[in-house]
């Protein structure tokens, strides 16, 4: 077995987000220490250092995207450009690859990079789909095609009578958006569902005894190998791959606060917000009079002028009880004796690592599985609450719930239980090590 991976070639094609480009290195890195030699293929825009890893071979393909296209709104819109734009050259690309190491074992690919699994069709590779969403988001798009306003997730799902299931309330889920999805949304949601189908095997970041049922529910439906190698971010080695500088004088500013008495605050790397919601977040922060470090992207609010003016005046009310960073390295962040609580749009990298350090979570999703995210959080594992009205009123009195009141304790003990079970479940002998087994065996046989 041993031998048959060193010779074993992986081809992993990657995404230009955030998030996906971490999950994709991460996975990289683990195989490699198994024996697989890498190629990870990436698009132009926002391409990884290749420095940083010298024992991968790295290729670029055209994408013709514009930085406008990746501070937009319009996720599905710029998804369904991306496989547009990419197919061919990825096809070239990939041709190429197979004619010069003569064997390509697998090609792993982005669970948005979904124009791979006819082209590796064609060419008779196995595809092989990584979800950097959770297992939840897996059963989401299998039924997408289906759903229509007035069809939602529970009516095209048998047997969701259990506890974790009911919890859920599915039922509300008609899209991955409070509005009616676009065309864009509803040509990406059917073209990724039918990749599902056709892939070989499908990787999740998560852990299995956070989605036990769900995975359960999910392989009634989806007859593919599904392998739960989670939590990446733990299980490789440390490296910076952000997109953005990491401002490392917040972690100063946090020796100087008190234990879990930090409110920290990211939306992610793409999240836009509008001006409205961007003044009751500050004067919500500065009115619950708890210390903050808060994550304000250059981008967040469109280059809007008057951003900047109003940071200013808000560190003149909180003193040094706030601290304000364009880019904050979140692991050490989260990692940190002093941070009680995380304000996120609930991503599922933030979520993951969020866990994996026992703390507890404010829900502000926008899009996409974010908000099947903070449904996990808020109604399953009950982990955080939901900040449904950002009212700035609202928006203290939640803050206070989370960091101060009782209620804030019982949900700050289930998180550290989760963080108990996560770090058990990362044990040597784990089932995050047996499952990477089982992938390197499939990824070898097939």
């Amino acid at each position: 077995m041993e031998e048959q991976q060193k010779s074993s070639h992986v081809v992993l094609v990657m995404v230009t987000f955030q998030g996906h480009i971490n999950a994709a290195l991460q996975l990289a890195t683990i195989l490699h220490s198994k024996g697989f030699s890498i190629t990870i293929v990436h698009l132009e825009l926002n391409p990884p250092n290749p420095s940083n890893y010298p024992e991968f071979t790295f290729v670029s393909i055209p994408d013709n995207l514009t930085e406008s296209q990746l501070s937009d709104k319009d996720i599905p819109g710029l998804v369904r450009s991306v496989n547009k734009n990419c197919a061919a050259p990825l096809q070239q690309c990939l041709e190429k690859i197979l004619h010069s190491h003569h064997h390509i074992s697998a090609v792993i690919y982005d669970s948005f990079m979904f124009c791979a699994q006819p082209i590796v069709d064609d060419l008779g590779l196995p595809g092989v789909t990584l979800c950097t969403h959770s297992a939840l988001g897996l059963l989401f798009y299998h039924v997408f095609p289906q759903l229509n306003e007035k069809v939602c997730v529970a009516d095209c799902i048998s047997g969701l009578e259990s506890p974790e299931l009911q919890a859920l309330q599915l039922q509300g889920f008609h899209a991955l958006s409070s509005q009616n999805p676009t065309e864009a949304g509803m040509e990406v949601g059917a073209a990724f569902a039918n990749a599902l189908k056709s892939s070989s095997a499908i990787i999740v970041n998560s852990m299995e005894f956070l989605e036990l049922e769900v995975l359960s529910k999910i392989k009634q439906y989806l007859p593919t190998p599904i392998f739960i190698v989670g939590p990446l971010h733990k299980l490789a080695p440390t490296m910076c791959n952000s997109l953005c500088t990491e401002d490392n004088k917040c972690i100063s500013w946090l020796n100087k606060q008190a234990p879990k008495s930090v409110i920290y605050v990211s939306f992610g790397s793409i999240v836009n917000i509008d001006k409205q919601e961007l003044i009751d977040t500050a004067w919500g922060l500065s009115n619950s009079k708890q210390p903050f470090l808060w994550v304000v992207r250059p981008s967040m609010d469109r280059g809007s002028e008057w951003t900047e003016s109003l940071l200013n005046g808000l560190e003149e009310s909180v003193g040094e009880r706030g601290f304000i960073v364009k880019w904050a390295p979140q692991k050490e962040v989260l990692a940190h004796a002093a941070v009680g609580g995380f304000w996120s749009h609930c991503g599922w990298n933030s979520t993951i690592e969020s866990i994996c350090e026992g703390v507890p979570m404010l829900c502000r999703p926008f899009f996409g599985d974010q908000i099947l995210n903070a449904s996990y959080i808020c109604n399953v594992w009950k982990i955080g609450l939901e900040l449904k009205n950002l009212e700035r009123g609202n928006i203290e009195r939640t803050i206070k719930r989370l960091m101060v009141d009782m209620e804030g304790n019982y949900i700050r003990k289930r998180a550290m239980d989760l963080k108990e079970k996560a770090a058990f479940y990362l044990m040597e002998d784990g089932s995050t090590s047996c499952s990477f087994d089982g992938l390197a065996k499939h990824i070898s046989s097939v």
